[in-house]
């Protein structure tokens, strides 16, 4: 729906980098194959003292580029600050933020500000297209396009069009921060839930539009997802109790799964048969859908998607924990006695 609200144009690009020396450049030369006018356009790259060649990369993609562009310091090393940082030096009305692990189709810029012109909404995103490298990296990334592996987040599974809870990275109109303030720098991970919470929350809308999709490249070893997932799933209980309700209930689904599995055990041990009974139909239950899953990943991708049967339960596992030890930090803030 086309609303009265003040179209505008210019666009501030901002980029949290570290040591992102495998992905920057490609990340760059999407930027830089945008059909957006570069006149309009500033680039703007946050760094938290990376210690391989990303800044080095950086000057020399862009030293002879016909587009303005800075690399900022960030040596908090933390997303959003360094988010805030290239949001209060921002010279442009709009701000988009993107990640160095993706690449931007060439009209990318340009459907950012004309859903952000022509919607009612505060903030718009599009898809997100996982394409994992290698073996393990396919299987990955089927687990992160699927609903048993991440549930019903809308960019990840190819949703339709429209107003939703939430975007990957993002693109907002700048005066957006000084209406409901910028992002919370006490969070590591899960800042963007918080704020897109804060947005709904302050009456505002978020949209999603599935015409173009960005390329996110995935972890490609079952030792980095498990450490992502962890690192992802210590947030959530921390983000929920500093902005109750940013969270979701797929959120909390694989600490219950771990408590459960935990619970179970438990049963077995103690022969507490009918609770051992309810115990083991849950994981039958489990298994039958990692099968299903798996299957149909095997069916369209071959024989080595088998490894998503494992895939699923690390994932899955690994989140549930991270969330468990994640209570920590809500008794170190010292409210809950």
């Amino acid at each position: 729906m086309i609303t009265e609200k003040k179209k505008v144009d210019t666009v501030s690009v901002i980029v949290p980098v570290y040591n992102e020396e495998k992905y920057i450049e490609s990340c760059i030369d999407s930027i830089l194959n945008q059909d957006y006018d570069f006149n309009k356009m500033e680039l703007i790259f946050v760094d938290g003292n990376s210690n391989d060649k990303t800044k080095e990369i950086i000057s020399n993609k862009l030293a002879k580029k016909i587009i303005s562009y800075k690399i900022l310091e960030n040596p908090r090393r933390l997303t959003p600050v360094s988010m805030n940082i290239g949001i209060k030096s921002a010279s442009n009305e709009i701000i988009i933020r993107l990640d160095a692990h993706s690449e931007y189709p060439k009209n990318y810029i340009s459907k950012c500000v004309y859903y952000l012109n022509n919607t009612e909404a505060d903030n718009v995103g599009c898809l997100f297209d996982t394409q994992g490298k290698g073996t393990i990296g396919k299987c990955i990334e089927n687990v992160l396009k699927s609903k048993f592996g991440v549930g019903n987040s809308g960019f990840r599974i190819n949703s339709k069009s429209g107003y939703v809870e939430t975007v990957p990275y993002g693109t907002f109109r700048k005066e957006l921060f000084y209406r409901i303030g910028y992002f919370n720098e006490e969070l590591i991970r899960s800042e963007d839930n918080d704020f897109n919470y804060r947005i709904i929350k302050n009456g505002g809308k978020i949209y999603l539009f599935n015409d173009i999709s960005i390329i996110y490249h995935p972890r490609n070893t079952l030792k980095s997802l498990s450490k992502m997932a962890y690192q992802n799933g210590k947030w959530v209980l921390y983000t929920n109790y500093l902005t109750p309700g940013s969270m979701k209930i797929r959120h909390f689904i694989p600490m219950a799964f771990v408590l459960g599995l935990l619970g179970g055990i438990f049963c077995v041990l103690f022969e507490w048969k009918l609770l051992t009974n309810i115990f083991l139909l849950c994981i039958y239950i489990y298994l039958f859908i990692n099968i299903c899953f798996t299957i149909k990943h095997i069916y369209k991708n071959g024989l080595a998607q088998l490894l998503c049967f494992v895939i699923y339960p690390l994932f899955h596992i690994s989140y549930g924990i991270g969330t468990i030890f994640g209570i920590k930090k809500i008794f170190k803030k010292g409210k809950v006695k």
